[in-house]
């Protein structure tokens, strides 16, 4: 009896799955905001979170637009109608895109009747540990990554399924194509709920 009590206290829910999903896009968001220099150094603050000095961003602006992004994402994992979010760095003056972050999210166990139920059986603390891992190597991997020596901004894209509702305000776009592209596939984690596999696109030198 015991041991079934300790299982079911360290069982991950389809909820609970999805806040570390959306926790990890956005400290990693962040991190690739300020490592890349998109946004002067003095706009961000550390924090704690994973084990790790996380840089978060201090722009209201940023910080809404990115929270709103992760709401409506929430409301689409739920019913598996996500694939993946992009972030899209491109030039201000000539609107190249120069590099791209794909997170592609896998469904490793069916939730689309919307029972919310549905639970992983992985430690809470491995999860936090495979997340931590891969912060720490989107950082390390920013150091080589070619100069961005321009003024350049960044936009979010979501790949969602045709049933997906589209909020009015938001705009529908094609997909962002980076001339003579490297592509760099970084470590994966799983919830045993979802896994999340992470790529880096830029253009070569």
């Amino acid at each position: 009896m015991a041991s079934t009590v300790q299982q079911t206290s360290n069982a991950i829910t389809l909820k609970g799955s999805i806040k570390l999903i959306t926790d990890y896009l956005n400290y990693g968001i962040n991190s690739i905001l300020f490592q890349r220099g998109i946004y002067p150094p003095e706009s961000f603050k550390a924090e704690q979170h994973f084990g790790l000095s996380i840089l978060i961003s201090t722009d209201s602006k940023i910080q809404t637009f990115l929270q709103t992004v992760f709401d409506q994402m929430k409301e689409w994992i739920m019913k598996e109608q996500v694939q993946k979010l992009s972030l899209v760095i491109s030039n201000i003056n000539t609107k190249e895109t120069l590099e791209r972050w794909d997170f592609k999210i896998e469904y490793e166990v069916s939730s689309k009747d919307g029972a919310e139920e549905v639970s992983g059986k992985k430690d809470l603390q491995l999860i936090q540990k495979e997340i931590r891992d891969v912060l720490r190597q989107i950082c390390s991997t920013v150091s080589f990554l070619p100069l961005l020596d321009c003024p350049c901004s960044f936009d979010l894209h979501i790949y969602a399924t045709p049933e997906a509702e589209i909020p009015e305000q938001w705009d529908e776009r094609g997909p962002c194509f980076i001339s003579n592209s490297e592509e760099l596939q970084l470590k994966s984690f799983s919830t045993s709920v979802h896994r999340m596999n992470t790529v880096v696109s830029y253009k070569a030198d």
